[in-house]
């Protein structure tokens, strides 16, 4: 692995070309220089969970088993181009009593770090909802923090149309209530993933995460006393 911390310009210049040629042919042509690339992000990976784990304690038993694949699964999709045009990876975090996960993305003019639940479990979504039915004031005060709002603007995610099955349609929280995904995300410009600073950019983003992790993992953990479930 090269000892580099951040990524470099070849990144996004090979993400260029494979978007321009995506095709198995030109991809093993150049299967030299996709390696190259992965050894650059495997240590960018690497120097960012370092970062990450001074305020985090994240669960990975590898750092390459923390990145996804660039090769499409194309079996259930209209679109049949082999190759993903990005790079990404993820870190889940340690224990039971941890919950959410962190995502990163980099790719030409769409770069991102997100977190949050992204498929919560009927079982967790219910949890959530009662929760905020009962009292959203702690998640609302989360919301309307002046780091949060820099950091990511507004809680994103697939809402519903309607209320869900059991709430009212006029509840008084019914824009929370209406969530099925509970994201965060921060975009981050080339200019910014191309600097030295990016890993600890993304790490400090990452970190701003913590306090609507902290809410979502005491309600997710504990029951009503403050039992662990």
């Amino acid at each position: 692995m090269p000892d580099i911390k951040q990524i470099p310009p070849s990144s996004f210049e090979f993400l260029s070309l494979l978007k321009n040629n995506n095709a198995r042919e030109w991809f093993n042509e150049h299967k030299t220089a996709y390696q190259k690339e992965l050894a650059y992000l495997e240590s960018f990976a690497q120097y960012l969970l370092d970062l990450m784990n001074t305020h985090d304690v994240i669960e990975t038993p590898s750092v390459k088993k923390s990145l996804y694949r660039i090769y499409r699964d194309t079996r259930f999709s209209n679109d049949k181009t082999p190759y993903k045009t990005h790079w990404s990876g993820s870190f889940k975090r340690a224990g039971k009593q941890r919950r959410g996960g962190y995502y990163f993305h980099i790719e030409p003019g769409n770069s991102f770090v997100a977190g949050g639940f992204f498929g919560p479990s009927p079982q967790d979504l219910k949890l959530i909802r009662e929760n905020i039915s009962y009292d959203a004031q702690p998640l609302r005060e989360i919301l309307s923090d002046e780091t949060f709002i820099s950091s990511f603007g507004t809680l994103k995610g697939e809402q519903l149309k309607t209320a869900p099955k059991g709430f009212a349609v006029d509840h008084h929280d019914i824009n929370l209530l209406r969530h099925k995904q509970f994201l965060l995300i921060h975009q981050f410009t080339d200019e910014e993933v191309l600097s030295k600073e990016f890993p600890a950019y993304c790490s400090q983003e990452f970190k701003n995460m913590r306090p609507f992790f902290d809410y979502m993992s005491e309600i997710l953990t504990t029951d009503a006393n403050g039992m662990d479930l």
